[in-house]
Formats: C-alpha cells, sequence, structure tokens
C-alpha cells in the first residue's frame, strides 16, 4: 500500500512497450470507487471483484509480456497465489518511514481510517511474509525516482529471465535476491 506499484509498473511498461494493467483501476471502472465498495458492500466484497480483476488481467496478458499492478492485499487470496505462480512476481520492498508521506496525502484508503500508520503497520506485518514467499524479484523501493526504480526493475527482470539472481540496492548495501 502506497510504495509506488501504479506509477513504477507504467513506467516499466512504457520502457518494455507492453501493456500496463491495474486491477484496482479495473475494479473501479466496473464497480465504482473502492473507498464506495467498501462502504456499501464491505471488504469481502471487495476482495472478490478484486480477485475476479486479477483473474482477468492475468488471463488478458496470457502469452506475451505486460505489467500488472495488484491491490497490496491481493495476494492474500489463495486463488489469487495459485494465479501468481504462473506470473513474474515483483515485491516492491518499502517501509513505513517511506510510505507515511503518500499515505498522509491520500486519505482516501478504505483499510487506513483512523491511525492510518499503525494500521498500515499491522497490514504490512500481516502481508509481508506473503508478499515474500510469492516474489521472484525483490525491488527495495525506498529511494530513487520512478524512471530510476523501474530501470533497476527493468534490469534485474532480465537477470531473473537469464536464471542469474539480481543484485538490489537497498539502504543498507547490495543484496543479492532470489526466490
Amino acid at each position: 500500500m502506497a510504495v509506488g506499484k501504479s506509477a513504477i509498473g507504467h513506467q516499466l511498461a512504457h520502457q518494455l512497450g507492453a501493456p500496463f494493467l491495474d486491477t484496482d483501476v479495473m475494479v473501479v471502472a466496473n464497480h465504482g470507487s473502492i473507498a464506495e465498495i467498501f462502504a456499501s458492500r464491505g471488504e469481502h466484497a471487495f476482495r472478490e471483484l478484486e480477485a475476479r480483476a486479477v483473474a482477468r488481467a492475468i488471463e488478458d496478458a496470457q502469452g506475451r509480456t505486460a505489467v500488472i499492478s495488484l491491490g497490496g492485499g491481493a495476494v492474500l487470496d489463495s486463488g489469487t497465489q495459485q494465479l501468481l505462480d504462473r506470473c513474474t512476481v515483483v515485491y516492491l520492498e518499502c517501509d513505513a518511514d517511506t510510505v507515511a508521506e503518500r499515505i498522509a496525502r491520500n486519505s482516501g484508503r478504505p483499510l487506513l481510517a483512523g491511525h492510518a500508520m499503525e494500521r498500515w503497520k499491522t497490514l504490512f506485518a500481516t502481508r509481508r511474509p506473503v508478499y515474500e514467499r510469492l516474489a521472484d524479484v525483490v525491488l527495495d523501493v525506498r529511494s530513487g525516482t520512478v524512471q530510476d526504480l523501474a530501470r533497476q526493475l527493468e534490469d534485474a527482470l532480465r537477470n531473473y529471465a537469464a536464471g542469474t539472481p539480481a543484485p538490489v540496492a537497498t539502504p543498507a548495501g547490495t543484496k543479492e535476491v532470489e526466490k
């Protein structure tokens, strides 16, 4: 949540000359705002719509290169996890300090109503092990421009496709990332 999935994904798709699909945008286009879905139908209904959007995006991209941005909680669905086995999954690694300003600017996140950063930390603690387990490539997004991060990600994906673990720059140094 608020790590730059849409911005970095859009930039990466542009660099690759590939389509960009954002499952949150797909849900909103077909069902209205996420906040309205949460308010009127609840989180469970949203998660069902989200899982269908992910399945549709993966199906639409079948057999070609595409960049798909999933909402932060999409990977909690077991069906979505199974679909992601057929994809190269990127985890954009971040921390609370990095996302705090972004979250403060965007109060339209239903799961962060109230004490946004405390809620983010709780959600992240639950989701992080899933992100790490599913990830084929990890990119630290704590620093760098969207363009720089997308270039780093493109390099990491090329290395992954070639079977070479990608060194990823982090604030603490470089680490080898491999699934």
